[in-house]
C-alpha cells in the first residue's frame, strides 16, 4: 500500500508537471502571435496611412479645401495646418474651434524637415493615436492620424477564440500528460526492489539500481547482524537470574527478560507501556526520578516475600537522556546470611563473653586472697569448668565456619550403623549421670561421606536428647538402609519442643529452655552444626515433638549404587 501510494504520488507530480509545461508553452506561443500579428498589422497600417496622406497632399496642392470636404472616411482624420500652426481645415471637428497646432511634434517636424510623425496613448479607452504630417508646397502642413488598436484591444477582441483555444490545448495537454505519466511511471512500477539489477528498464536508471542492489546487500548483512546480535541479546537476559528492564527517555519498557518479568508480575504485552502503570511502588518512581537526576540510584524493596535490590542507571546519549537501565537482584540469601551473620557475631561475643567473665572473676577473687581455703577447689572447679565450656564453644564455632565456607573435605565410606555406636557408648557417662538409657539397633548402613561430620550429627542429636531427658528417660537410636536411602532416628522420652518453637531449633545460639540448656552446658550451637552437616551430605531433617512426650529427629542421606 505504501508503495502505490509513493507511485501514484509520482504519476500525479510527471501529470503536473507536464501539464504545466504545456500550459506555459501555450502561453509563450500566444504572447509570441499576438505581437507578431500586432507588429505586422501596425506596419500595413503605417504603410497604409503613409499612402493615404501622400494621395490626400496632391489633392490639397490641386484642389485645396474642396478636395478635403468631399473626404469621407471614418478610418482617417485630415488635419490642414497654416504654417503659423492655426488650423485651415478639419474633417472631424470645427477648425475655428480648434487650438494652435504649432508646437504639435509631428507639425514640427514636417515645419523643419518636410515630414513628421507621432503618437499619443490613450489608458482610458486602451487605444493609441498616430500621427503622419507632410510639408505642403505653399507653406502648409497637412496631417493625417488614425487610431491603432492596442495590444490589450486586440486580446479582448480574440478573447473567445483564445479562450476556446486554451480550453482545447489544456484538454488535450490534459491527455497527453495523463499517458505520458502512465508511460513514464508505469516501468517504475514494475521495479522489482528485492532484485534491483534483474530489472529492464530505463537505461537511465542502471546506476541508481547498481547501488540500490549494493545498499539492499549492505542492508541484508546488517539486519542479518541486528537480528545475531538480538537473538544472543534474549539468549543472555533471557538466562539471567537477575532482572533487566530497558527504558526509552519517556519511561516505556523496551524491553524486559522473564526474571523481570516474574518479578513484576507481568508478560511480554508490557513492552511500550509506562513502567510505572506495571508497577506502581512508590520507591520504584523514586527510584526513577533519583536516576533522572544524579544518573543512578539503587534501593531495596520486597515483593512476594523476597527482598530486591534495584539498580538503576540514565543512559545518556551527546549529553542527552536516552533511556534508562534497571537492573533488579534478588538478595534474600544475602540479606538473610547478613542478618545472620549480624546475630551470629553478637551471639559469639555474648557467649564468649560469659565464660570468661566467670572465669576472671573467679581468678581475681583467688589472686586477692579473698577466697577461703576450703573454697579454694570449688573456685578452682569453676574456672576449669568455664575454661572447658568456653573450648567447647570455640570448637563448635570453628566447626560452623568450616561448614559455611563450604570449602571440600576428604571423604571416605562411613557405616552409619558403626558411627552411631560410637557416638552412644562415647555419651554413656553423660547419660548415666541423668539416669536416661541409651540404645542402638538398626542395620549396616555405608554412604560416601565425612565421618567426622557424619559423627557430630550423631553426637549432637544424641546428647540433646539425654541434655533435655527426664530422669529415669530413654533415647532410642536406629540406622536403616532401603531404597537408596541410609536413615539414623533418634527418639527420646524428653522434655519436648513447643510447636512454635520446632522450626526454630536448627538456629544458631537458639535454646528451647535456656536455663536448663546453661545448666546442662550447652552452646546452643550443636543443632546448628547438624543442620549444617547434614546440608553438606544433600541429606534431610525430619523433626517430630510433642511438648512433655519427647522428640523424634530423622536424618536421610542418599546412598550412591
Amino acid at each position: 500500500m505504501e508503495g502505490a501510494a509513493v507511485n501514484n504520488t509520482m504519476t500525479r507530480r510527471i501529470f503536473r508537471s507536464t501539464l504545466l509545461v504545456g500550459v506555459v508553452v501555450l502561453l509563450a506561443a500566444l504572447a509570441l502571435v499576438l505581437g507578431v500579428l500586432y507588429s505586422y498589422f501596425g506596419r500595413v497600417q503605417e504603410s497604409q496611412l503613409r499612402d493615404e496622406l501622400s494621395l490626400a497632399a496632391v489633392g490639397v496642392t490641386q484642389s485645396g479645401e474642396d478636395y478635403l470636404r468631399q473626404l469621407k472616411s471614418d478610418q482617417y482624420r485630415i488635419t490642414w495646418v497654416a504654417a503659423d500652426g492655426s488650423v485651415l481645415f478639419d474633417t472631424q471637428a470645427d477648425a475655428s474651434a480648434m487650438e494652435n497646432h504649432a508646437q504639435r511634434q509631428e507639425v514640427r517636424q514636417a515645419l523643419a524637415y518636410g515630414e513628421g510623425e507621432s503618437s499619443r496613448y490613450s489608458s482610458t479607452l486602451l487605444q493609441k493615436t498616430v500621427y503622419y504630417a507632410k510639408l505642403l508646397p505653399d507653406g502648409t502642413v497637412l496631417r493625417l492620424s488614425s487610431v491603432r488598436v492596442t495590444a490589450g484591444v486586440l486580446m479582448l477582441n480574440m478573447l473567445q477564440p483564445l479562450l476556446l483555444l486554451v480550453i482545447a490545448v489544456l484538454i488535450l495537454s490534459g491527455v497527453l500528460a495523463g499517458r505520458l505519466a502512465k508511460r513514464i511511471t508505469e516501468p517504475l512500477n514494475r521495479l522489482d526492489l528485492e532484485n534491483p539489477l534483474e530489472n529492464d528498464t530505463y537505461e537511465e536508471l542502471a546506476p541508481l539500481l547498481r547501488r540500490m542492489e549494493h545498499q539492499r546487500r549492505q542492508i541484508d548483512l546488517q539486519m542479518d547482524e541486528l537480528k545475531q546480535r538480538a537473538e544472543e541479546f534474549q539468549q543472555i537476559t533471557g538466562s539471567m537470574n537477575e532482572g533487566l528492564v530497558l527504558l526509552d527517555e519517556n519511561g516505556a519498557i523496551l524491553s524486559i527478560n522473564p526474571a523481570a518479568q516474574r518479578l513484576l508480575g507481568t508478560d511480554n504485552a508490557c513492552v511500550g507501556q509506562d513502567i510505572l502503570t506495571v508497577d506502581r511502588d512508590v520507591s520504584l518512581s523514586d527510584g526513577l526520578r533519583t536516576a533522572a537526576q544524579e544518573g543512578h540510584s539503587e534501593f531495596r524493596g520486597r515483593r512476594g516475600g523476597r527482598e530486591y535490590q534495584f539498580d538503576i542507571s540514565r543512559i545518556q546519549t551527546e549529553g542527552r537522556t536516552a533511556g534508562t537501565v534497571l537492573l533488579v537482584f534478588d538478595v534474600t540469601e544475602r540479606a538473610f546470611a547478613e542478618q545472620n551473620r549480624r546475630e551470629f557475631t553478637a551471639n559469639v561475643s555474648h557467649e564468649l563473653k560469659t565464660p570468661l567473665q566467670g572465669i576472671i572473676g573467679s581468678a581475681e577473687l583467688l589472686e586477692n586472697g579473698m577466697v577461703k581455703q576450703e573454697d579454694v577447689p570449688r573456685f578452682v572447679g569453676h574456672i576449669r569448668s568455664e575454661a572447658q565450656r568456653l573450648v567447647t564453644l570455640i570448637g563448635d564455632i570453628i566447626r560452623l565456619s568450616q561448614l559455611d565456607e563450604g570449602e571440600p573435605m576428604p571423604t571416605e565410606t562411613v557405616d552409619l550403623l558403626e558411627v552411631t555406636r560410637e557416638a552412644a557408648e562415647n555419651l554413656q557417662t553423660a547419660a548415666a549421670a541423668r539416669d536416661v538409657t541409651v540404645t542402638v539397633e538398626g542395620q549396616p548402613a555405608e554412604l560416601e561421606g565425612v565421618r567426622r561430620l557424619l559423627y557430630e550429627i550423631v553426637y549432637n542429636l544424641c546428647d540433646n536428647a539425654i541434655k533435655y531427658n527426664v530422669t529415669g528417660g530413654r533415647v532410642d537410636l536406629s540406622v536403616s538402609c532401603t531404597g537408596g536411602t541410609a536413615a539414623v532416628m533418634g527418639r527420646d522420652t524428653g522434655i519436648g519442643i513447643p510447636a512454635d518453637q520446632q522450626d526454630r531449633v536448627f538456629e544458631r545460639f537458639y535454646r528451647v529452655d535456656k536455663s536448663h540448656s546453661k545448666a546442662s552446658g550447652g552452646t546452643g550451637l550443636g543443632l546448628s552444626i547438624v543442620k549444617h552437616a547434614v546440608q553438606y551430605h544433600h541429606g534431610v531433617i525430619e523433626l517430630k515433638s510433642e511438648l512433655g512426650k519427647g522428640t523424634e529427629i530423622r536424618v536421610t542421606f542418599p546412598v550412591k549404587a
